[in-house]
């Protein structure tokens, strides 16, 4: 049948083809119902092929997430790049891996801890207030360039050019370089997805080297006048020795690249309004309802597909044994629709109290700028529903289908307008 055609009978039970799967463009449209039959049969999977393990329970991915045993950093992993076989085989592989290795996301206990210091308290949510009027402004600036009563591409001319807006100015990217930009972070994006061509590995790793010669320009040139925001706290954190250069750098592009987060909540979330037109019409009713509908929107149709952990030691995930140097994934369309944490967990419910999902992660890699990620997105619903009375569907929206590790919106057509 079309709903199990990942699976295989096996010895075991069902056999899964996890990669088949993880980059089929029907599955990577809507992958809940192929998440929830999976899960159902059992919350953790190991992969025979690969031994990657899959977490799909909500109470197992917290385990994993949270463990001290389970760490980030790939280079642990038994399987993955960093073994010798690799750097002899395969260097571009090997080559492009150790290269981006050298950053927060990537460390574990102490050297994560270290890294993350740095640029934590300029992602406070009560300093990111100061931003707000800067997030209004970028949003009503885009707003007034769309047009009214026709089709527009909501992705293209609002959700993109926002979060690249916002990095460029909060990073002090001077605008000419926002498209440039742009291109690196799109290419070194399919680093996640783990599986690459070597096609896409050597464009990554262009891409790579050229962004890090741009900042490392740019470091420079600030040195003797950083400033107090996010560069002046990697200027001053390499001026004093808290991190190296590639750290510096690398940490630098993964903060400049958060902005696809705010992206796909914006077009995800937007989309799934237009789905559930009572939620919208509650919301409109009842602009207090906003944050916990922001939420739902990243629990109900996640911008983040999975999130990986390395482990250090042999941990005890729910029923299951990963042993040291396995790659775990916790799939995210899976833990959050799980019913054993969420009741009706397939049903849109913007007052859903309480709403632990996993999107931002949890434990000490939770992601850094998510308050940051809530605040745009309150600004840009704001202004969104302040501006039309009426917002719709103009043409089917395509999903992305290049990318496994996030599901987000290539395109979201929409006709806007006011009035009758």
């Amino acid at each position: 049948m079309a709903e199990h055609r990942f699976e295989q009978p096996g010895p075991d039970g069902p056999e899964i083809d996890w990669w088949t799967m993880l980059t089929d463009p029907e599955y990577l449209k809507s992958p809940y119902a192929d998440l929830k039959r999976i899960r159902e049969q059992k919350p953790v999977h190991q992969d025979p092929v690969t031994g990657v393990y899959f977490v799909l329970g909500y109470n197992e991915f917290r385990q994993m997430a949270t463990a001290p045993e389970m760490g980030r950093d790939t280079r642990l992993w038994t399987n993955g790049w960093n073994r010798e076989e690799v750097r002899q085989n395969d260097p571009l592989t090997y080559n492009l891996f150790s290269e981006f290795q050298p950053q927060m996301t990537n460390a574990n206990a102490p050297d994560h801890r270290r890294q993350r210091g740095v640029y934590e308290k300029a992602y406070r949510a009560s300093d990111l207030q100061s931003l707000l009027p800067m997030i209004e402004d970028e949003c009503a600036q885009l707003l007034d360039a769309l047009p009214l009563d026709e089709p527009v591409d909501f992705m293209d001319g609002f959700a993109n050019p926002l979060s690249r807006s916002l990095a460029r100015i909060a990073f002090q990217i001077p605008a000419d370089m926002e498209d440039q930009v742009a291109r690196w972070i799109a290419a070194l994006g399919l680093i996640g997805n783990i599986i690459m061509s070597p096609e896409q590995k050597q464009n990554a790793q262009t891409a790579l080297r050229d962004f890090k010669a741009y900042l490392r320009d740019r470091l420079a040139s600030g040195i003797d006048t950083p400033g107090e925001g996010f560069v002046g706290l990697a200027i001053a954190a390499f001026a004093d020795g808290t991190m190296d250069e590639d750290e510096t750098l690398n940490n630098l592009i993964t903060l400049i690249a958060g902005g696809t987060a705010t992206a796909t909540l914006l077009g995800n979330g937007l989309l799934t309004l237009l789905r559930h037109p009572d939620q919208f019409a509650r919301l409109r009713a009842d602009r207090d309802l906003l944050d916990p509908a922001i939420e739902e929107m990243l629990r109900f149709e996640p911008g983040c597909s999975f999130i990986l952990r390395v482990a250090i030691k042999d941990f005890q995930c729910g029923e299951v044994n990963i042993p040291a140097g396995s790659l775990a994934i916790g799939l995210m369309g899976a833990t959050n629709r799980d019913p054993e944490r969420f009741a009706n967990p397939d049903v849109f419910d913007i007052e859903r109290q309480p709403n632990p999902h996993n999107v931002f992660g949890a434990g000490a890699h939770i992601c850094l700028g998510k308050a940051q990620v809530r605040l745009t997105a309150r600004a840009a619903f704001t202004a969104l529903m302040d501006r039309y009375d009426h917002i719709e569907l103009a043409g089917d929206p395509v999903w992305w289908g290049h990318r496994s590790d996030q599901h987000g919106l290539h395109t979201l057509p929409l006709r806007l307008g006011n009035g009758t």
